[in-house]
């Protein structure tokens, strides 16, 4: 047996000897019965308060792990908004490089287009001005041969046959459409041979272009004009010249218009192209800002998933220490409650209390068993016992209520009322089982469409009542952490004010102080040197002229006086002290002074990081907040509603449940009961067919 055990026993005892008003033995059994229900009312208050603590654990774990994946997930979201950010700002950069080069290529396809453009300009200016000068020289020319078109008579002055007369003005003229550039080689040479006929010559030369050029002049005339073949070839040279002028200003005219659309489209392309960098630009530099200020978002975002870790990790492992300490605890107190309970089993077995209780009264159990109404001899007959019983064995049997009240009624009813009431019984039950069966179909109808319209409105009101729950429960979380971090915020400012207050004081002080020493070691090294200067001079003092007493004269000095150099020595060493001690003192001051400015420094930026850090968290819970509080309005108006066709399935089903739903017995049990008992009281008929008693 354990020393506890021991002691429990030891403090029974001497409880049992004061205590006389119960036996020993209850009062043992009492005394440590009231241990055993502390112990373990104290075991259960302690499990009570660790699973409050465990709660509190699970909670923030959950809360904080939420926050973590949360923000891991932002932190996902984020990181893919910059990368997205990044590959649209590639592909913008890209687009403004492609269009760059599209407007420096088109530029120099407008200077290239515009000297093709110049030098056919040029061209047809040159060929228009060439066919321009043909066609008037051939308009002259042929205007004077036609001047010559007409036959000279006999009376000429010169008479002889087939005569030509030319003028200057016609060899000229000639000269001068034969040396233009476009009059082919053909006309050339047979203006040639026109202008080296000889003057007056009528007769027809051969090899010429056209035969039709020299026609021998009738008899008629002295003289027949002989040139029309010129003037046919050089009005059709005319009309060519003039067709190929109208067709090269038409091709020029083609050729500007055709120059004019593709500059055109050029100038519009670069217009458009510049138009787009613009927008291009401005769309880079904005997806610029918003990826710099996803960065931003992600660097706070990952500092804020950093610190909720660091808490967890630290709360994780106050929980996992609190825990073994639990369990530690339990089971000591487990051991505790154990014991008790074997002093208990000691105390209460046939060694100890079974011999005190032999002799004390003991009292019977009295089983309560149900007993069968009165028989009343005067009014009950052999069969109408027999069927009770028979009844009453099938009632016990089957749980029939039905027969076990008929098998009293049985009993109770005078003999000619049984026999009707058994056909009146057997009858009602078989139209209940018809009308049940009907009833039972309908009923199955309604209530699986009401069970399947209040499942599924249960089931929304549940998750509504959930998430009303959970967004309470979130936007309380989020109203206190505000006001823990308002408080915070307050709490770092009054403190920093305080801090800065404190410096400032603090400086003043040390500055004070600092110059108080420098002066004092002034003062000192002063006040040194003076008693320096002073025992230095007292060392080389002669001793004084003295007369010499008798012996009853009172006593003089007998040495020179030096003065108290070992006391002024003393003094000196004091002084060197204090000298040090002020040298100290400044030092100190000064590098306390050092030290505090960089801990207030430090402490201000520290402060004033963690100040931003939480501004910026409470903007952040402030925005869930209001983000919630939305989201719970319309969870509280969305279970309105549901709730309104909930309790309205509700109701329908509270009307269907008298008649509809089975009070602990199913409809198969109902028909299985119904067809026992009516087997059973068409039996019990058959017993009362079978007998040959009178009735009454």
């Amino acid at each position: 047996m354990s020393n506890r055990i021991r002691c429990i026993l030891l403090l029974i005892a001497i409880t049992y000897v004061s205590a006389t008003e119960v036996t020993p033995i209850q009062k043992v059994l009492q005394m440590m019965q009231e241990m055993a229900v502390k112990a373990e009312a104290e075991k259960k208050e302690e499990a009570v308060k660790f699973s409050a603590f465990s709660q509190w654990c699970d909670d923030q774990t959950r809360i904080k792990t939420n926050e973590i994946n949360e923000a891991n997930l932002k932190i996902e979201m984020l990181e893919a908004e910059i990368a997205k950010a990044a590959a649209h700002i590639r592909a913008l950069t890209d687009r403004i490089e492609e269009l760059d080069e599209d407007v420096g290529r088109w530029a120099k396809d407008q200077k290239s287009a515009t000297d093709v453009r110049d030098k056919e300009a040029a061209d047809f200016r040159a060929t228009n001005q060439d066919y321009g000068e043909s066609i008037d020289a051939l308009t002259r020319a042929i205007a004077i041969l036609k001047q010559q078109a007409y036959d000279r008579g006999q009376a000429a002055p010169t008479d002889a046959p087939g005569f030509i007369q030319r003028d200057d003005r016609l060899e000229e003229s000639l000269l001068q459409v034969r040396s233009l550039r476009l009059i082919p080689q053909s006309a050339k040479s047979a203006l040639t041979m026109f202008l080296q006929q000889p003057e007056g010559t009528s007769s027809q030369l051969e090899g010429t272009p056209d035969d039709q050029l020299f026609i021998k002049a009738p008899e008629a005339n002295a003289y027949e004009f002989q040139s029309g073949g010129v003037v046919d070839m050089l009005e059709k040279l005319h009309d060519e010249f003039g067709t190929k002028k109208r067709e090269l200003e038409e091709e020029e005219l083609k050729a500007q218009h055709g120059f004019e659309n593709i500059m055109q489209w050029l100038t519009d392309s670069t217009e458009n192209a510049n138009h787009e960098i613009e927008k291009k630009q401005v769309e880079r530099a904005e997806t610029q800002q918003a990826k710099a200020e996803a960065e931003g978002d992600l660097a706070q975002t990952t500092a804020d998933r950093d610190e909720d870790q660091q808490y967890l990790d630290d709360m994780t492992a106050l929980c996992n220490q609190k825990k073994a300490d639990f369990a530690s605890r339990q089971e000591l107190r487990a051991g505790e409650i154990e014991a008790l309970e074997k002093a208990i089993e000691i105390i209460g077995g046939q060694a100890v209390a079974g011999t005190g209780e032999k002799h004390l009264p003991q009292f019977l159990q009295v089983q309560q068993k149900a007993a069968l109404a009165m028989l009343r001899s005067n009014a009950q007959t052999p069969l109408q016992e027999r069927i009770a019983a028979f009844l009453a064995e099938r009632a016990q049997g089957s749980g029939s209520q039905l027969l076990s009240l008929v098998s009293q009624r049985v009993q109770n009813e005078p003999f000619k009322k049984v026999k009707k009431m058994i056909k009146d019984l057997i009858v009602k039950l078989m139209e209940e089982a018809t009308s049940e069966t009907e009833h039972k179909g309908w009923c199955d109808t309604e209530l699986t469409t009401n069970k399947q319209t209040r499942d599924a409105r249960t089931e929304d009101v549940n998750k509504l009542n959930a998430e009303i729950e959970r967004l309470t429960a979130e936007i309380a979380q989020l109203t206190q952490d505000i006001t823990d971090l308002t408080l915070a915020i307050k709490e770092l400012n009054e403190a920093m004010a305080k801090a800065t207050a404190d410096r400032v004081a603090s400086k003043a002080t040390n500055e004070e102080t600092i110059q108080e020493a420098k002066d004092a070691q002034t003062a000192v090294e002063q006040a040194m040197a003076v008693l320096k200067e002073y025992y230095a001079k007292s060392a080389e003092a002669t001793a004084l002229t003295q007369q010499t007493p008798g012996e009853d004269a009172p006593e003089t000095f007998d040495a020179p006086y030096k003065g108290m150099l070992p006391e002024g020595g003393s003094v000196i060493d004091f002084l060197e002290v204090i000298l040090s001690d002020f040298a100290r003192l400044e030092s100190e001051t000064a590098s306390a002074e050092a030290t505090e400015k960089e801990e207030y420094d430090k402490y201000k930026f520290e402060s004033d990081k963690d100040k931003a850090l939480k501004e910026n968290e409470r903007g952040h819970k402030e925005e869930k907040r209001t983000n919630d509080e939305s989201a719970l309005n319309s969870a509280q108006e969305e279970l309105k509603t549901t709730q309104e066709q909930l309790d309205k399935a509700i109701a329908y089903y509270e009307k269907l449940k008298p008649t509809c739903v089975d009070s602990g017995i199913t409809y198969e049990e109902r028909v299985r009961r119904r067809e026992e008992e009516i087997q059973s009281l068409q039996e019990a008929l058959k017993i009362l067919a079978g007998t040959d008693v009178d009735l009454p």
